[in-house]
């Protein structure tokens, strides 16, 4: 007998409207009830992803339809959170594509279906936004079907059925002019298209744990799929790390699993179920839960390495502890081990110096992220420019390489590879689709990629898109790549920023502060218009005398200044800067304060090479 059960995990590029659609789904399957006042996008659940629009962390949900439970897991579409993916898709049995029918599938799109494809899970395509004025279903299909055939798709995989539907009105169709109704052809299509995984609920217990949350309340979380067997709470089992890993005999506690959105308690589970389980400390990822009598492990989990570490340090500038609640080394220290608890592709390795610490993760934006949720939360830190992890092969230093893709509008095609060729970059493929924009693919290093980010969303004046994935090891290109090309404005003195100072110092550069903002010496105030850094007064006043002026004052007319993001200030910065990150303020300093410290560093250097 099949169970009435699906397991499905849903693909797509950021803002292809894949949280709308789940929101559609618990919608019409009256998951919530009629008086619970209902959330826009409840999948992403962190205030993070629903300010920037992006998944981060890969969540479940289920719905009952006609019977059958479906779990639905949201897998994060950016390749920073590569970590996350692989595992998730070791849960489910086939995976929703979901594409945008003016965008057609994104690069981003691309790292998740090819782990999927790579798995055999069989897709289904759902063409969303079909209301979209522009839509290009014919296109987006050609594209998706010759995406599949580039990443390797069987037979099979290449003959997908087809859903058109917009997320954000709750309809869903076979053909491309569908305007009204509801989602129940895409549950239809679900239930037909979804194998059942053959499972053998009486078998010895076998739960492989593919993700991990926390609770103050109850400890570490596993969850994960069960591949046979049942499970109940407080039954004994054994715990093993792989094939090879030690026995630990433990007691589970409790057993959730997915309604709606919510967690519940369950009396038992089989195989095939998705559940959570605490009460085991020694839960972790690829952690095989099994009975004692048979303890037979599953093969752990791997999970991509990390590419780029940056060095977080105790914030040490005159300005330290106004503004955050910890400040100190151990309570730093203590924040990124419980994060080690849940963020799986993460790295923390103590240096010599007890005021520093060596992060490492996927890409700029999964570092940036746990600097952000840490400013939100009252820690004060100082970090470091991004640098590129690099890997010994056969006695040669290699770097990572990144699959670059850049969509933008023909005019700043020009600018744009002129920049990439600056940084090095290998072009792969042009492609224009007639309609006025222009779609390049390069290979390029990721030392290459640190601070394009902002440079070409100027070059493109904020109308291009850009996404890149990891691609693979290769030999070290001598000479630098992608150095900022102006100095900075640095501040000589403690103070506050007086408007006067800033006026006359306009035409030196662009200003990152306002008057009467709080500075100190060796604070970065601005971008300096030519190459080298200056040292600049921003403090003094103008100077009164006596003597009745004869003529008017001049009006200080003020620029207004470059507001710093977090991730700007990261790509910005050099290896001898530090952005200080507090829960109020973002500011950029010279890693040494005083002028003379920072000749003589400079000179240590050059004599070091």
């Amino acid at each position: 007998m099949t169970r009435a059960l699906r397991n499905i995990a849903i693909i797509a590029h950021v803002d292809h409207g894949k949280t709308t659609l789940v929101d559609q789904l618990l919608r019409q399957t009256a998951t919530f009830r009629e008086n619970q006042q209902i959330a826009e996008r409840v999948m992403d659940s962190n205030d993070i992803e629903k300010e920037r629009g992006i998944t981060i962390l890969s969540k479940n949900c289920a719905v009952e339809y006609e019977g059958t439970h479906i779990n639905i897991v949201d897998t994060p579409g950016h390749a920073d959170f590569g970590g996350e993916v692989e595992r998730v898709l070791s849960m489910v049995d086939s995976v929703l594509l979901l594409v945008d029918a003016v965008e057609g599938p994104m690069p981003q799109t691309r790292f998740v279906t090819k782990k999927a494809l790579a798995l055999g899970l069989k897709p289904i395509v759902v063409i969303n936004k079909v209301d979209r004025p522009g839509a290009r279903v014919d296109w987006v299909i050609n594209q998706t079907f010759d995406l599949f055939d580039k990443l390797g798709a069987s037979e099979e995989q290449l003959d997908f059925p087809i859903v058109y539907a917009s997320g954000l009105n709750g309809y869903a169709g076979l053909t491309p002019d569908v305007r009204d109704g509801d989602m129940r052809p895409l549950f239809e299509a679900i239930l037909q298209h979804v194998p059942v995984r053959p499972a053998d609920p009486e078998g010895p217990l076998q739960l492989q744990i593919t993700s991990l949350d926390y609770s103050s309340y109850v400890g570490r979380i596993g969850i994960g799929r069960i591949t046979r067997g049942r499970i109940k709470p407080g039954m004994a089992v054994v715990v093993r790390s792989g094939p090879e890993g030690e026995i630990l005999n433990r007691k589970i506690n409790q057993v959730l699993s997915f309604k709606g959105l919510d967690r519940v308690q369950v009396d038992s589970a089989e195989a095939g179920d998705i559940v959570l389980i605490n009460g085991i400390e020694e839960v972790g990822i690829g952690v095989t839960i099994c009975s004692p009598e048979q303890p037979e492990a599953l093969p752990m989990i791997t999970v991509d390495e990390p590419t780029l570490t940056m060095n977080f340090l105790v914030n040490s500038s005159p300005l330290a502890g106004r503004e955050g609640k910890f400040v100190t080394s151990r309570q730093i220290r203590d924040r990124l081990m419980k994060e080690l608890n849940h963020n799986v592709a993460l790295r923390v390795r103590d240096t010599g110096d007890e005021t520093t610490f060596e992060v490492a993760g996927r890409g700029e934006l999964h570092l940036t992220i746990l600097v952000e949720n840490m400013r939100r939360e009252g820690y004060e830190l100082a970090v470091s420019r991004p640098r590129v992890v690099m890997q010994e092969i056969n006695g040669e230093k290699h770097e990572p390489y990144e699959n670059l893709t850049v969509d933008m509008e023909d005019t700043h095609q020009g600018g744009v590879m002129e920049e990439l060729g600056r940084r090095k970059g290998e072009m792969l493929d042009m492609a224009s689709d007639g309609r006025g924009r222009t779609r390049l693919e390069y290979r390029i290093s990721a030392r290459g990629l640190i601070g394009f980010q902002s440079e070409f969303l100027t070059l493109t004046r904020g109308t291009g898109l850009m996404s890149h994935t990891f691609d693979s090891y290769q030999p070290v290109k001598e000479g630098a790549v992608g150095e900022r090309r102006n100095g900075v404005l640095i501040s000589q003195d403690d103070g506050a920023a007086v408007a006067y100072a800033l006026w006359k110092l306009q035409d030196r550069g662009r200003m990152f502060v306002s008057p009467g903002e709080a500075l100190y010496e060796g604070m970065i105030i601005g971008i300096h218009s030519r190459d080298n850094d200056l040292v600049v007064n921003p403090i003094k006043g103008k100077q009164l005398t006596n003597v009745r002026a004869s003529g008017t004052d001049e009006a200080v007319r003020l620029v207004p200044p470059v507001q710093l993001s977090l991730e700007y200030a990261v790509e910005f910065i050099d290896d001898d800067e530090l952005v200080e990150v507090t829960p109020k303020s973002i500011r950029l300093r010279k890693r040494y304060l005083k002028e003379h410290e920072r000749r003589s560093a400079s000179r240590n250097k050059v004599a070091g090479e």
